[in-house]
């Protein structure tokens, strides 16, 4: 009796079991509405569709054709990285489009299909592969379904967040290597030079040592199609904004180069036999989509470990892409049902024998820069897709490999990181730069699934480092440091704060994997409880610049907090209060640029942002990184790209006046982008 009481007591009054009581009936009670909200949340296009304007389906149109254009030529040569017979690459174009009109986020700017790095994730298995027996193309479709498993995984459990633990500068030198390595493997198409083994450094060598067995004709076609795609590339940067032919040359021009030699080999190879053709190519036979045909169990057992790095590479790219032009076009992504999206395109395509899919940056910038409106130019480009297919077959034969080589150059150069970069990591960081040297380097010369588990581990015993061997600050009578001024921070909020001012208090540092959930909870509060710079968006929906997925979340969040329909005030000044923060890294300062932006294009380019008690380390790292911070009494340099004011007691912050200063001009970095670097420019009032 005595332990049947003891026990009824400790259930009575145990923290855990009581915890584990009072969340499962919260679960219970809120479960029909949380479930039909998350099947809801599977199919965007229930929230977008009704408020579709006819007036955008010729935009729509245009878009989805031009982007085509795009994806054909690109289809095919990303299909040569992975070492599969080219029409497999324009195979796996047709379906992502028309799915993602109905599970994509995004207003429509993001492009899905075959990428480089994808590519180039997908030839490492192959060649490890296809010594057993299995053909390039059902190794190939093997990945495709193993990144969607990884995928549909991760989104469905809503676990995304657990790729923030790759940070910005491990992803930089990943993807630089990356890139050279698929610009190495391209170089033997180019200019028609056979015997070149796999890896850098034996391609390197055997490139060198080969050079006099290359084919002359293949390296004038080659080059050629570089300086083409070159000359209208910079003629789109250059007159693109004011000409409107300039610009759809130079958005077009892979499809321009394949078309123009193309014709050229048909020209001077047909009637030949196949041996003695001048240059090598493609061969592309009869095409029509397959019967669906799963993949085999055997082989998708062998594949699944060795396509993590298939998966974590085009995952990454494809949210990271998302998030810089949803930043850019003033709409939010849902991380989560993009990876289910991307899960359940690369598991359907796989019945089909394709290579793998995920997001890509020159594709989606054309997309944006057509003023895109929605996910139905999808549909337009699915069609023309499927339409060359069954139509264009016949021409595609006749392609030379040395152009596509080309094509794929020229599409990777801006993937390697400028030294500017790697030199902005040495000031920023050391760890930073260490760990951005260890994945470009190891995946250079070893491979880039060792090369990015190398590096995220480093950054992960640098981080447990830092707890172990973390410094103890002190003070009495007899020393000022910075840890008294910090306790004078804490004190020193204000008996009153406005009601256009936030104040925010952090209790951890600013570093890789909590920088993208401290900046969206931020913003949740800011939007929560302060009214956006418009009132109403009749003008926006004309434009379609309105973004469904950030409607519900607001709604939902002020919901939840009752001040739905209340008059919420606007918001002017945001307070951070780094008094117990100690510790910056790369991606916490980019982090914080982003947000930046993201604050402003919700409160208007009036809203000030006032950082509080940061000490000298932390300080030390913004300054390094080429921020200018001032102090709270001075005035704002507005020739500097970033410029904050300092105070040291939240209370200082909150009272300071306000300035209204000349329009300076803010440089956002986006995070990891893989197709290009791209920088994001606010003009903004500081």
């Amino acid at each position: 009796m005595q332990i049947y009481e003891r026990v009824k007591n400790d259930f009575k009054t145990d923290v855990t079991w009581n915890r584990v009581i009072r969340y499962g009936i919260q679960g219970l009670r809120a479960a029909p509405e949380v479930a039909g909200r998350y099947v809801v949340e599977k199919a965007p296009i229930i929230g977008w569709l009704p408020r579709y304007n006819y007036r955008w389906l010729l935009t729509d149109f245009v878009a989805g054709l031009t982007l085509s254009l795009m994806l054909i030529p690109q289809g095919l040569a990303y299909a040569k990285i992975a070492k599969i017979p080219v029409q497999y690459g324009l195979m796996s174009c047709w379906a992502p489009a028309v799915i993602y009109a109905i599970m994509g986020t995004s207003k429509a700017d993001v492009s899905t299909g075959p990428t480089s790095l994808i590519g180039l994730m997908t030839a490492q298995v192959v060649d490890d592969l296809k010594k057993e027996g299995y053909t390039p193309e059902a190794i190939s479709s093997a990945v495709a379904l193993s990144m969607g498993v990884y995928m549909a995984g991760l989104g469905v459990l809503k676990l995304g967040f657990l790729l923030d633990f790759i940070s910005y500068p491990v992803l930089t030198g990943f993807i630089s290597a990356v890139a050279i390595t698929i610009g190495l493997g391209q170089v033997a198409n180019l200019i028609g030079e056979g015997n070149v083994g796999s890896g850098t450094a034996n391609q390197i060598h055997d490139i060198l040592t080969n050079f006099g067995t290359c084919n002359g004709r293949a390296a004038g076609v080659g080059f050629a199609g570089i300086i083409l795609l070159v000359a209208l590339q910079k003629a789109g940067e250059r007159w693109g904004s004011k000409n409107k032919i300039i610009w759809f040359l130079s958005i077009t021009r892979a499809f321009i180069a394949l078309l123009l030699f193309t014709g050229i080999s048909y020209a001077v190879n047909k009637g030949r036999d196949s041996k003695e053709y001048l240059f090598d190519v493609s061969k592309v036979p009869s095409l029509s989509i397959h019967t669906p045909k799963a993949v085999d169990s055997a082989l998708f057992g062998k594949v699944v470990s060795r396509s993590i790095a298939a998966f974590l590479g085009a995952s990454i790219e494809h949210l990271g892409i998302s998030r810089a032009f949803g930043l850019r076009n003033n709409y939010v992504i849902d991380p989560s049902q993009e990876l289910c999206y991307l899960g359940v395109t690369n598991i359907f395509n796989s019945f089909f024998t394709v290579m793998g899919v995920g997001g890509a940056m020159s594709r989606t910038a054309v997309n944006s820069q057509c003023n895109v409106k929605s996910p139905l130019s999808g549909l337009v480009t699915t069609g023309v897709i499927v339409l060359s297919i069954y139509k264009m077959t016949g021409a595609l034969y006749w392609i030379p490999k040395a152009t596509l080589a080309a094509i794929v150059i020229t599409a990777i150069w801006p993937l390697i990181g400028k030294p500017s970069t790697y030199y902005h990591f040495w000031k920023t960081s050391f760890a930073d730069f260490v760990a951005a040297m260890v994945a470009f380097w190891v995946s250079l010369f070893t491979s880039t699934e060792i090369g990015i588990a190398s590096a995220v581990g480093f950054n992960v015993v640098y981080v447990l480092l830092r707890q172990v061997f973390k410094q103890i600050q002190t003070v009495g009578a007899d020393s000022r440091s910075e840890l008294a001024a910090s306790l004078d921070a804490a004190r020193g909020m204000p008996p009153h704060i406005p009601p256009d001012t936030r104040v925010f208090r952090f209790e951890e540092s600013f570093f890789f994997p909590n920088i993208q959930r401290v900046k969206t909870n931020i913003l949740d509060v800011i939007q929560t409880y302060h009214a956006p710079e418009y009132n109403s968006r009749n003008g926006e929906e004309a434009e379609r610049n309105w973004s469904v997925e950030a409607e519900k979340r607001i709604a939902r969040l002020r919901r939840k907090a009752k001040t739905q329909g209340a008059s919420l005030p606007p918001i002017n000044v945001v307070v951070l209060d780094f008094s117990k923060v100690n510790y910056f890294d790369t991606s916490g300062v980019v982090g914080l640029k982003n947000f930046f932006a993201e604050l402003r294009h919700y409160a208007g380019d009036g809203t000030e942002v006032r950082f509080v008690a940061l000490n000298d380390t932390t300080r030390q790292r913004f300054e390094r990184a080429g921020w200018t911070l001032l102090d709270g009494d001075d005035s704002m340099d507005t020739s500097k790209v970033t410029c904050v004011r300092v105070f040291r007691t939240v209370k200082d912050a909150v009272v300071a006046s306000r300035q209204d200063h000349e329009i300076c001009e803010v440089v956002v970095k986006t995070e990891s982008s893989s197709e290009e670097n791209t920088t994001i420019t606010h003009r903004e009032k500081m």
